[in-house]
């Protein structure tokens, strides 16, 4: 399956209001990366964010690294989760919902650093020393930002092109019912 049409059908299960998480699109393996593409991935979903947080704790202990990201195209904000060698390094969210700090763990990423003081904000945020205006700042920044953490760590699905090395297929699958 084309990752165009699989993306389309992702899509269409996230904005359907049906029951369940809907399917995730499990790319072929592109440029050393394979992409499980959803809203079952999201690391900020009030209901997987546990078991998304714990499945990318286990496949870094096999993979190394393992991510998982959310980004709302339509202004809805967007999240990242990193693990390496077992442990989360960081998970960061910004929907501007109220309680999305509570999801935040680890310290800011080189890329988030930069980015930071690009904007003439302290590189690491405090919340004892950071004022409303730069709070605002940073959360318009970061509303935006999943698809170039992803960049900056590996590959980002809207990076992908015709000449991204390739291998194996791509395949659109179900997602276990939810528990809850």
């Amino acid at each position: 399956m084309s990752f165009t049409r699989a993306e389309a059908a992702v899509d269409e299960d996230s904005h359907s209001g049906a029951e369940g998480l809907g399917r995730v699109y499990v790319s072929p393996e592109l440029d050393g990366w394979t992409l499980v593409i959803g809203r079952w991935c999201d690391p900020c979903g009030r209901e997987r964010s546990d078991a998304v947080l714990r499945m990318c704790e286990e496949l870094s202990l096999r993979y190394g690294t393992a991510q998982a990201y959310y980004y709302g195209a339509q202004g809805d904000g967007s999240a990242w989760l990193v693990a390496e060698q077992g442990a989360v390094v960081r998970r960061y969210c910004e929907t501007g919902a109220g309680d999305d700090h509570y999801l935040t763990l680890g310290e800011p990423l080189p890329y988030e650093r930069s980015r930071r003081e690009a904007l003439g904000l302290t590189r690491s945020w405090d919340a004892a020393t950071e004022t409303e205006e730069d709070e605002e700042t940073w959360a318009l920044e970061t509303m935006d930002m999943a698809p170039e953490i992803a960049a900056d760590l590996g590959t980002s699905p809207r990076a992908l092109t015709a000449k991204t090395p390739l291998s194996g297929t791509g395949v659109l699958a179900r997602t276990p019912p939810s528990t809850s």
